[in-house]
């Protein structure tokens, strides 16, 4: 039986390159490339620019926050086959880790030819390569014999894969951007229990973590991704929201470029507040489009989205406690707990 999964990435209107994963072991979704109307022919792989170059400073850091010049990123370092450590982006929308085509070769390891991976992309579907991993080690989550696919380097910003935490059943993410702190293991640290707000999620097909979240008076299913940079939302959820927006609001139009061959249309439009239990989010830009990713899912007939690092690297601390289904959320201050993006994500796409 062939494997499946997912991924795909996005551009900004002004040619700013932005990177992201979201898989699943059934499928799952990277963030979409998204341009101004009269974008250019989509490219092919081998035509992608490369990955922006991360300073010195940033390379060192594993819980980097979203700030007013970039989107967060939360990262573990990790051994492969005894070698390393390499650096591991932590997607929380994965269930199946993937590796760069530069650590394959760094590790001297073999496609293997009779292994079909299938990609479903946001837009449609591939395929790719896959190699063997004897061992794939972070702290003392220890995995053995792993089949997992070969991704394109530059969609991993500097990264040497993808460590697929959504298939974590036994384990916990603490994530403290304010201390600059991931870790994995038995439970949610003590640190980031203390002044979280928990909030109850259920484990759905392809063990993601989903909240019921409302936006406005919109209630939906939200999907929490860490390997994701951007906030996407499906057709139910924009056409239940337009139903309630206020006359002559006017979306601004991209085309969406994902991993494959396919295009499709995407919307940005500032959402109204999304609520999270009695948490607050406010001016977020939601890409919205008919996304391959949410049929995979089987999210398509009900609004649902899926919220990324551009609101979950604002928080102070963020846990996940994937056996017990909680997720723990502090904010980076303590006199609000409105949780807002920042300003530059919305700079090219403002609703007037």
């Amino acid at each position: 039986m062939p494997i499946e999964l997912a991924h795909s990435y996005f551009q900004l209107a002004r040619g700013q390159w932005l990177h992201g994963l979201l898989w699943t072991l059934l499928g799952g979704v990277g963030v979409p490339a998204l341009a101004a109307p009269a974008a250019a022919p989509v490219p092919s792989v081998s035509q992608q620019p490369p990955s922006p170059t991360l300073s010195r400073e940033e390379s060192l850091l594993f819980a980097l926050p979203t700030t007013r010049d970039h989107i967060g990123r939360v990262v573990v370092q990790a051994t492969v086959n005894g070698k390393g450590p390499f650096r591991f982006i932590v997607d929380t929308g994965a269930t199946h880790s993937t590796i760069t085509p530069d650590l394959v070769r760094a590790l001297g390891l073999k496609t293997i030819e009779a292994s079909t991976v299938v990609l479903n992309g946001i837009t449609g579907t591939t395929q790719v390569s896959a190699v063997m991993l004897d061992k794939l080690q972070t702290g003392d989550l220890i995995m053995d014999g792993l089949l997992v696919p070969v991704v394109w380097a530059p969609i991993m910003a500097g990264a040497d894969g993808i460590f697929g935490a959504a298939g974590l059943t036994e384990k916990s993410l603490s994530v403290d951007f304010q201390r600059n702190r991931v870790e994995i293991s038995g439970g949610v640290q003590a640190a980031v229990r203390a002044e979280a707000f928990r909030v109850h999620a259920t484990r759905v097909t392809h063990g993601l973590m989903v909240l019921g979240v409302q936006v406005g008076s919109v209630h939906a299913l939200a999907v929490i991704d860490t390997g994701s940079e951007r906030t996407l939302g499906n057709l139910a959820l924009r056409d239940a929201l337009n139903e309630r927006r206020r006359p002559g609001t006017v979306a601004q139009v991209t085309s969406v470029y994902g991993a494959t061959a396919q295009v499709e249309p995407g919307e940005i439009l500032r959402a109204p507040t999304i609520l999270i239990d009695t948490l607050r989010i406010n001016d977020v830009q939601v890409v919205y489009g008919d996304f391959h990713i949410f049929k995979v899912w089987d999210m398509q007939n009900k609004p649902a989205m899926i919220i990324g690092m551009d609101v979950l690297g604002t928080v102070g601390s963020l846990g996940i406690d994937f056996k017990n289904q909680y997720v723990y959320l502090t904010n980076s201050t303590t006199a609000t707990k409105t949780f807002q993006p920042p300003a530059s994500l919305g700079a090219t796409s403002q609703i007037r």
